[in-house]
Parts: C-alpha cells; sequence; structure tokens
C-alpha cells in the first residue's frame, strides 16, 4: 500500500521551469514522491488516503534548501560584533579550536533545529575544524541531523595551514595534508549515499584559500572527482582575500581556483562577494555554483555580491545561512527577504523580485547541490519535500500575492513541512525532537565551551 497525504485549498508556487503558481490549488503525496500538483481540488476516489490537510489560508512551495553553513558556530553567536572578516576569524579561532563531539552535536542540533522549524527540508554543513582527539566531529552532525529529520550534505572539510604557515587558525586545529584527504575519502567511503531519494550526501570541501595550502586543495579536487562527489569551499568573500590570492599566488581568487582544478559543475563556493566580469563568465561557462549568504556579508561587512549578474550569466545560485556566529538568527526563510533587499539596494528596485528570491532557497539551492532532479520544485515524481505557510494571520494579512507576503513580509509560520513525506514539522513545533531541549543542550554546551576556552 502507497500511503497519500492530500493537501487542498492553498496556494501552491510550484517553482518549476516555467514558475507555475496556482491561486488554489493541490498538491498529493504519494509514499516519499509528489504525486500530482494543479489547480483545484485532488483527484477524486484517490486509494489510501491517509492524511487531507485543508490549505486554506496558506502557501504550498518547496522545502527551503540550505547550500552553506557552520554548525557549530551555534555554540559562539553574539561574539566579535563589529569585526570583518579576519578579525572576526582571528577572535573566534581560539575558541572553535577547543570544540568536540559533544559540543558540536549541541551546535548542530540547534542549527538544524532553527532551520528546519523555518522551512528547511535540506540541510548543508561545511565542517572544517578538526582539533586533534576531539571525537567524531562529522559523525555527530550525521547523528544530529537523523535526528531532526532534515536532508542533509556533510561537507567534509579541512585546513592545514595553521598559524606558523602563515594561516589564521592555531596549528592545533588544523590538519596535515595527508590527514585530511584520508578523513575525507574516509567520510566519502562511510557516509555517502548517490542514490535517489538519498538523505545523507558528503562534499570535498577544503575551508578557502587563506587556511589550505595548493596541494589539498589540488588533491582534494582530484579524490572528489575519483569519489563522484561534489566539492565546496569559500571563494571571493572580502577584499582582504583577494589581496591575499594576489600576493600569495600573484592572481585573484577565480583564476586560482580554475588553476587547481576548482572550477566545474561539481562545484560550489560560498559567497562570491567580489568577482569582477571574467570571473563571473569563468563561473558561468564551467557551471560553477554559487551559495549566496545576505546576513553574513552584511553582517561582516564583507559587501553586496553580484547575484543579479551571476543569474543573468546563467551562474547556478542558492541560498545560504552561514555559520550562526555571523548571522545569529540561523534561519534560512529570513535570507529569501534579506536576498531581495540587499540586492535592490547593489542593483536598483528591478535587481531582483520576491520569486527570483523564492527560487534561489528552493530550486536555485537544489542546482548548487546537484540535486535538481529529486528537489528544488513542487512537480509529479520528485521528492515530497515541501513546506505548508501560514499566511492568513496578521502579519500577511493585507498582502494579496502570496509569494510577496512571504518574501517580502514578516516571517511566516510553518504549518506543516514534509521531508520524504513525513512530517517535521507541525503547527510551527518539531516533530522529530524536543525544541526545549535542544535549547537547554545548547546552553549547556555554550558556556562549557566558553569555559574551555577562557571565556569565563
Amino acid at each position: 500500500m502507497t500511503e497519500r497525504i492530500v493537501i487542498e485549498n492553498c496556494a501552491v508556487a510550484t517553482v518549476d521551469a516555467a514558475g507555475t503558481e496556482h491561486t488554489c490549488g493541490h498538491v498529493v503525496v504519494a509514499g516519499n514522491v509528489i504525486e500530482s500538483v494543479g489547480p483545484g481540488p485532488a483527484p477524486a476516489g484517490l486509494p489510501d488516503v491517509v492524511r487531507r490537510v485543508d490549505g486554506t489560508g496558506h502557501l504550498a512551495t518547496p522545502g527551503l534548501v540550505n547550500t552553506h553553513h557552520h554548525f557549530y558556530q551555534w555554540l559562539t553567536r553574539g561574539l566579535a560584533q563589529d569585526s570583518n572578516l579576519f578579525d572576526w576569524l582571528v577572535e573566534l579561532y581560539p575558541v572553535w579550536a577547543r570544540i568536540d563531539e559533544d559540543i558540536v552535536h549541541a551546535g548542530a542540533a540547534g542549527s538544524l533545529a532553527m532551520m528546519v522549524r523555518g522551512g528547511v527540508t535540506t540541510a548543508m554543513d561545511h565542517h572544517y575544524v578538526f582539533p586533534r582527539g576531539a571525537g567524531d566531529l562529522l559523525g555527530a552532525e550525521i547523528r544530529a541531523a537523523a535526528e531532526t529529520g532534515v536532508r542533509f550534505t556533510a561537507a567534509r572539510g579541512s585546513m592545514d595551514r595553521g598559524a606558523s604557515d602563515g594561516g589564521l587558525p592555531p596549528d592545533f586545529a588544523v590538519e596535515t595534508t595527508e590527514d585530511a584527504l584520508l578523513a575525507t575519502e574516509a567520510a566519502i567511503d562511510t557516509h555517502h549515499d548517490a542514490s535517489f531519494g538519498s538523505m545523507l550526501q558528503i562534499a570535498a570541501a577544503p575551508c578557502s584559500p587563506f587556511s589550505v595550502s595548493t596541494e589539498l586543495l589540488r588533491e582534494a579536487a582530484v579524490l572528489a572527482r575519483r569519489k563522484g562527489v561534489r566539492l565546496h569551499t569559500h571563494g571571493s568573500e572580502t577584499v582582504e582575500e583577494e589581496k591575499f590570492c594576489h600576493e600569495l599566488f600573484g592572481m585573484g581568487p577565480t583564476d586560482y581556483f580554475e588553476s587547481t582544478g576548482w572550477l566545474g559543475d561539481d562545484v560550489w563556493m560560498a559567497h562570491c562577494v567580489h568577482m569582477n566580469d571574467a570571473d563571473i563568465a569563468a563561473f558561468a561557462r564551467t557551471g560553477t555554483g554559487v551559495a549566496h549568504c545576505p546576513s553574513s556579508n552584511a553582517r561582516l561587512a564583507a559587501g553586496i555580491a553580484r547575484v543579479p549578474d551571476m543569474l543573468a550569466a546563467g551562474v547556478p545560485v542558492g541560498l545560504g545561512v552561514d555559520g550562526t556566529a555571523s548571522n545569529e538568527s540561523g534561519e534560512l526563510h529570513t535570507e529569501l527577504r534579506n536576498a531581495l533587499l540587499i540586492n535592490r539596494l547593489g542593483g536598483g528596485e528591478k535587481a531582483m523580485s520576491a520569486r527570483q528570491a523564492l527560487r534561489l532557497g528552493t530550486y536555485g539551492g537544489a542546482q548548487v547541490l546537484g540535486r535538481a532532479g529529486e528537489i528544488g520544485s513542487l512537480e509529479p515524481g520528485k521528492l515530497a519535500d515541501l513546506v505548508l505557510w501560514k499566511l492568513d494571520g496578521l502579519g500577511h494579512a493585507s498582502i494579496a500575492d502570496p509569494v510577496a507576503a512571504l518574501v517580502m513580509g514578516a516571517a511566516a509560520p510553518v504549518t506543516l513541512s514534509l521531508v520524504n513525506g513525513r512530517p517535521v514539522v507541525e503547527h510551527g513545533r518539531l516533530t522529530r525532537v524536543d525544541e526545549d531541549a535542544i535549547a537547554r543542550l545548547t546552553r549547556t554546551q555554550s558556556h562549557r565551551l566558553a569555559t574551555l576556552a577562557g571565556l569565563t
């Protein structure tokens, strides 16, 4: 028996290639896939319907896809409040170098709970701090994601350029090049699932040009392609990074990445704020993706990424929360609004529309993670990852356009969120984990980390 969930009487934004929308429509979920979506009520006589949802006053969209995050930073929110990226890193690396398996699990649980409660159905994390003797840090994140019920891409990060080699992190928080590559390969072999509907995938993810060696970048690309996984890193985030690359490598970040094999349709990079026309053309030519993190870029005063120009050139672009030490809200649905506002601030009133912002947070994210054939739009045959947003309350009552209400209005409550056809949020509350228990856990581990780092 294939159990069905029927959602009716709601507005529907499919985010398919044609941008199809229904002012009053339905979505039928059969097992873990979408069976039908369209205007009006669901087809009559459907067998094995186990649940009917009246979506009156709601908007159904694809689940949100987060393309860049650092979960462990949940425990260091609110620090280095008035710093640029490099000063922020210098202040926080000594704290992050004290993390261990329990701390990382707590940070992941808090980060995931906040995102999933706000409509994220596919999460991604870039974990790159591996202090010696800290335990199974990647495994702690994977466990937290399974507990929450979210689809997850774990980017196994790495750093091999410590302070003694001109990098920013303390030496005891970095790995050797060989150890980083071996650990990345072991993570892929142990956890990566490439099958349709996979709940867990692994990416190879050296941290950034200023914290890893050229050898690690180059060999990680070779490893990822040998194993058939995607590649992720930070790129062109700040003017300081641009200067660093020119001084050390004699070229800008994009040319450096291309020289090490780091442009391609299996690569996506976070931020990409300082991109010139040639950089954007190189990303478009190679299909390299971008994780746009508007709130973090603003928090650290990194600048305004040229997202409208990237989209016009054909660059795949998704949205990212980034670490919650540089985006303390930790929510992706607020990034829909911030992407629209900040890109208009940089490019004018027509630089980005509400529907473009929604596409960034859904289909764009699926493209960037290499899963556009499975998630990111509401279409028959795709995985049943979807969100039902409540738009008939005070915060949205006078906005007639439901997509504009979701993107431009107040943060909308989530009445129902499905991952693989199973509820992970009901009426604004997580179904798989106890939010209050997670809050207590993160407070405890945050205090413990502060103590270990000598902040208390």
